[in-house]
């Protein structure tokens, strides 16, 4: 094969009941993983009572438990990176890894950044004080169709009437979410479809991401990722923030606190994955998004996903070609 590698991983909103589970049956790499990953989960809660399993709600739900943001977010995490030790331990290392948002955090642990413990956690935790930054029902979100990103801009800008909404996810040609408080995206949306956006339509989020408001959130989590103990990524991490490959720790960890309440640059990632020879990716966790992504940014890119044992012989059958 000529060109290179790059493992990708998945953000919130790809989790669904039963995710790992088959994985886990069948690979011992991947049962060892969701088994630590348990464990830290347990210790992340700290005694809350109530607390749950996340084995039991991998397993069984309910949904609307696995799709709270501190419960899908190390949910996501954890699948993904049963799904890379799989490949890895199968002799596929990438040359690159890359995440969306969350996703992110899964291509650190996949890169050695940190260990797999630590980010279950440390996302728990993240995933809580996201939720917390913003009271339910104040903020909003809406992906924008079919308008081009100075447009989205533009509408932002033109409708915050003092109030915060900006671009929050450029996630492939004509497709950018926008983030902010629930009547400035209203605004901004009906700006955006007046400016000649094909469609914009509300997402069904807990908060609004990558945003202004997002900074009590990253404030809360700096001083816990600036402890966590760390070592330089064994290949590089494109992040979100500035899509530039992280080859050491101290920026990679600078990255993942800016990533909070700064925009993800999705469409500049797989550009920069691509620039560097990348041509095959792989998406490693749960879901097919991101590879519906790619395919708009770069079009001739040969791309697989990888979150079931049914999948393997494609994913090393494309590896090999």
């Amino acid at each position: 094969m000529s060109g290179r590698i790059a493992f990708v991983f998945p953000g919130q909103g790809s989790q669904e009941v039963g995710m790992g589970s088959a994985l886990a049956s069948a690979f011992p790499e991947a049962e060892a993983v969701l088994a630590e990953a348990e464990t830290a989960f347990a210790r992340a809660a700290n005694g809350t009572p109530g607390a749950v399993s996340l084995r039991a709600m991998l397993a069984g739900g309910p949904e609307e438990q696995l799709t709270l943001t501190e419960h899908a977010q190390p949910a996501i995490l954890a699948v993904s990176v049963a799904a890379a030790r799989v490949l890895q331990a199968r002799g596929l290392e990438p040359a690159f890894v890359a995440g969306h948002s969350l996703g992110e955090y899964s291509a650190h642990v996949a890169a050695g950044t940190f260990s797999l413990a630590d980010a279950v956690s440390t996302v728990r935790r993240r995933g809580r004080y996201m939720q917390e930054s913003v009271p339910v029902g104040t903020g909003a979100m809406a992906a924008v169709l079919g308008l081009e990103p100075a447009l989205v801009e533009q509408a932002c800008e033109e409708a915050a009437e003092g109030e915060v909404v900006s671009p929050a996810n450029f996630n492939a040609p004509g497709q950018i979410a926008i983030a902010g408080h629930a009547g400035a995206v209203a605004r901004a949306s009906a700006r955006a479809k007046a400016l000649g956006a094909r469609k914009v339509v509300p997402l069904t989020v807990s908060a609004p991401f990558h945003c202004a408001l997002m900074q009590p959130a990253q404030d809360r989590l700096a001083p816990e990722l600036r402890a966590l103990a760390t070592h330089a990524p064994r290949m590089p991490v494109v992040a979100n923030v500035d899509a530039e490959p992280k080859r050491d720790a101290e920026l990679s960890v600078d990255a993942l606190v800016r990533q909070v309440s700064s925009r993800v640059r999705w469409v500049e990632v797989v550009q920069r994955l691509a620039a560097e020879g990348v041509t095959h990716y792989i998406e490693v966790g749960p879901g097919t998004v991101l590879a519906g992504f790619i395919k708009r940014i770069q079009k001739d890119a040969h791309i697989v996903s990888f979150s079931s044992p049914e999948q393997l012989d494609a994913v090393l059958a494309v590896c090999s070609n």
